[in-house]
């Protein structure tokens, strides 16, 4: 029975997974979590990278208990990255997506490239936090780090090099940059040029599932730890939760849910045409060189950071609380855009919240669970209108819907998807991207054939619920108000 260890780090906090294949099955236990919090220092916020490497070599130390552990893997969000110099050390913290360095640098690359053309060679959806962003704001501000940097790791990829001493671009993660030719998959010359950024400060792609060599000598020594096999698995969490969909027909929906909500179907091939462009979907790399044809939307952090300003304010609700709270609560009396600017940034979320049911003349959400009644209802419908746009671009018709990740443990979000959407929820697993990265180390390691066996292993080995949907008349009328307040009618 192998043992591997799987690293999935969040926006907000990170784990070590040990797990075991067995009989057909994965089980998977934690062994050690840890806070992911970013620091605001002089205006800038970072990611204290530093010390969520060394919370990962405390999980291999606890791994040890475990007994041996073959492989390890890491998945973490997209996007950000880390500044290498020609000797390979960094050369400063990551900065975080939500950092305002960004802003108003879509209007900046217009200058230098058309964003019709950005799209039609990226396929990725057009949105100011991407790495190809982040970078022209160095560009713009002609940061010292950028011009002293040797080569560009994104997250995922920092941590294996760290690991390993090995500098490459995981295939799922590059394709989250805005920089990577979707269709051919390579660095793209003509946006790279555009931005001002150097081909040479982007590594060689590797395919998902590439096995990278072992950890460094460096860190045996250091952990007293035997020698463990370094996977690059698809380093985009999204990409690892979506091995885990326990989809058998070719043609699925899914949701991956959490603190973002990731919508969208899996493709042979990028899909990249006018529709695409209008509705501002993104073309992700998977494991096996499958696309993701999917949006990104504001997920469940419009709960999680009201509860952190509750929470300010006096009052520690726990999520199940809040939940309960907004069961009780009167359906359908306000909503929201979820994905407006004006929810973008942390703060006094509820008071925003509040203020847009101001301004667009519905009643105003005061307590609690009216507050977490709107977000949730609000983001039902909002699937449900990325479900159309989805189902205009590839012509298909879906029968149901693959919700995974830890959302799925807001039943209330889950019945409430399945009954705005009129589909069939399958909801399950919570830990999808832990599963998926498991299956992928063990693809790697030839003890899983391929991505179908692994589907079936995990579909066998999680814990799945199905949701059907109910009060249809209620929820078609609650839909057309949703779509006239937030201005989402066609």
């Amino acid at each position: 029975m192998k043992k591997v260890i799987a690293f999935d780090l969040g926006a907000s906090s990170g784990r070590a997974m040990v797990g075991e294949l067995s009989d057909n099955r994965i089980t998977i236990r934690e062994i050690h979590r840890f806070l992911n919090e970013p620091v605001q220092v002089r205006g800038t916020l970072y990611w204290d990278v530093l010390r969520l490497f060394h919370e990962m070599k405390q999980g291999l130390v606890k791994a040890k208990a475990e007994g041996e552990i073959t492989s390890l893997g890491v998945d973490t969000w997209g996007v950000d990255f880390g500044l290498l110099d020609d000797k390979g050390r960094l050369l400063e913290n990551p900065v975080h997506y939500r950092d305002v360095r960004t802003k108003g640098m879509l209007k900046a690359a217009e200058e230098r490239i058309r964003l019709e053309e950005l799209y039609q060679i990226t396929g990725n959806q057009l949105m100011e936090i991407n790495t190809a962003f982040q970078l022209l704001s160095l560009v713009s501000d002609k940061e010292a780090a950028l011009q002293r940097a040797d080569t560009l790791l994104l997250m995922p990829d920092l941590f294996n090099y760290m690991f390993t001493g090995k500098r490459y671009a995981e295939y799922s993660i590059a394709s989250t940059t805005q920089l990577l030719d979707a269709k051919e998959r390579i660095w793209s010359e003509k946006v790279l040029k555009a931005l001002g950024i150097s081909e040479t400060l982007l590594p060689e792609i590797i395919p998902s599932g590439t096995l990278l060599g072992t950890i460094t000598a460096e860190i045996k020594e250091e952990l007293n730890v035997s020698s463990i096999n370094v996977t690059a698995v698809a380093g985009h969490d999204t990409q690892s939760a979506l091995v885990s969909v326990p989809a058998r027909e070719k043609d699925f929906l899914f949701i991956s849910c959490g603190t973002w909500s990731l919508m969208g179907t899996e493709l042979d091939s990028p899909l990249i045409d006018e529709k695409s462009a209008g509705y501002n979907f993104t073309n992700e790399g998977g494991y096996g060189g499958k696309i993701s044809f999917l949006k990104n939307l504001t997920g469940l952090w419009l709960v999680q950071e009201s509860r952190r300003w509750w929470e300010k304010e006096g009052t520690a609700y726990s999520f199940s609380e809040l939940e309960k709270m907004a069961e009780s609560t009167e359906a359908f009396q306000s909503f929201i855009d979820t994905d407006s600017e004006e929810f973008a940034l942390p703060g006094n979320l509820p008071e925003r919240i509040r203020e847009f049911c101001r301004k667009t003349g519905q009643k105003v959400p005061e307590t609690p669970g009216e507050i977490v009644r709107c977000i949730n209802e609000s983001l039902s419908f909002r699937y449900r209108t990325v479900m159309e746009e989805i189902t205009d671009c590839t012509g298909l018709a879906y029968d149901r819907i693959y919700m995974v990740g830890g959302g799925i443990n807001s039943k209330l979000l889950c019945r409430m998807t399945a009954c705005a959407c009129r589909k069939e929820v399958v909801a399950g697993p919570s830990e999808a991207t832990v599963y998926g990265n498991i299956a992928l180390q063990l693809i790697a390691a030839g003890d899983i054939e391929n991505l179908t066996t692994a589907r079936s292993i995990i579909g066998q080995s999680a814990e799945i619920s199905i949701y059907q949907p109910i009060k249809q008349e209620e929820w078609e009328a609650a839909y057309k108000r949703y779509k006239a307040v937030t201005g989402k009618e066609k």
